[in-house]
């Protein structure tokens, strides 16, 4: 599961790092609380030429008469992206990059309390989310590629996003040929790092720095 992201990172940084061109509807602040149907920017490439775009989080499949029309999708099972028919044409197709600072996943605490944590990369670069877009009338959408949780994740929660190796992204991409779902595996232990932070992120109207910094455990 991916929910909620972190964007600190400036998308000049962005732009370079995934050597794209910057559109010019990007939001320019950092952002600590990034919520499904919020916008988001997303590394396409068109024949070879990357773009740095700004996208729906939330895929809206073809079908849909509203992007309230069904349940809101904002991630895709690895294990069943090439069948769902709200995906298997974009996982074939419209394979996309989602750079973030960090995310933000849930642990279970005592009575049923939700206990949030920040996890980033342990090196401090973006992360770069594997993940599938789809257009719906004028608005372009994404979805985020999720798989079973690997070392990084345990005792936080089951399920983990994809995130590339930058050796990686031609190929997903599909600037490499073929043979993408190779590329859907758990992230090797130690390039991930997480702690604790305040349960008021729990509230997606919530904003600032503060949300990230770590908080004491007892």
């Amino acid at each position: 599961m991916c929910g909620r992201i972190t964007l600190t990172h400036p998308n000049e940084a962005l732009a370079a790092l995934f050597d794209a061109l910057p559109g010019n509807d990007l939001a320019d602040e950092p952002r600590y609380n990034v919520c499904p149907t919020n916008t988001v920017p997303v590394v396409t490439s068109d024949a070879g030429t990357r773009r740095l775009r700004a996208m729906r989080w939330g895929l809206i499949p073809a079908w849909y008469k509203s992007p309230t029309d069904g349940p809101l999708i904002i991630n895709a099972r690895s294990d069943t992206v090439a069948q769902k028919p709200a995906f298997r044409d974009a996982i074939r197709q419209r394979r996309c990059i989602l750079p973030a600072s960090g995310f933000y996943e849930w642990s279970a605490g005592p009575d049923k309390t939700r206990l949030p944590w920040h996890i980033t990369r342990s090196d401090g670069a973006p992360m770069a989310f594997g993940a599938l877009w789809s257009p719906w009338g004028d608005i372009d959408t994404v979805a985020v590629v999720t798989l079973d949780g690997g070392p990084n994740m345990e005792g936080i929660h089951d399920r983990e996003p994809l995130i590339l190796d930058p050796v990686d992204w031609p190929l997903w991409l599909g600037e490499a040929g073929h043979g993408a779902a190779t590329l859907m595996r758990p992230t090797a232990k130690g390039v991930l790092q997480s702690w604790r932070v305040d349960p008021a992120v729990n509230s997606n109207r919530a904003a600032g720095p503060h949300l990230i910094e770590p908080i004491a455990v007892a």
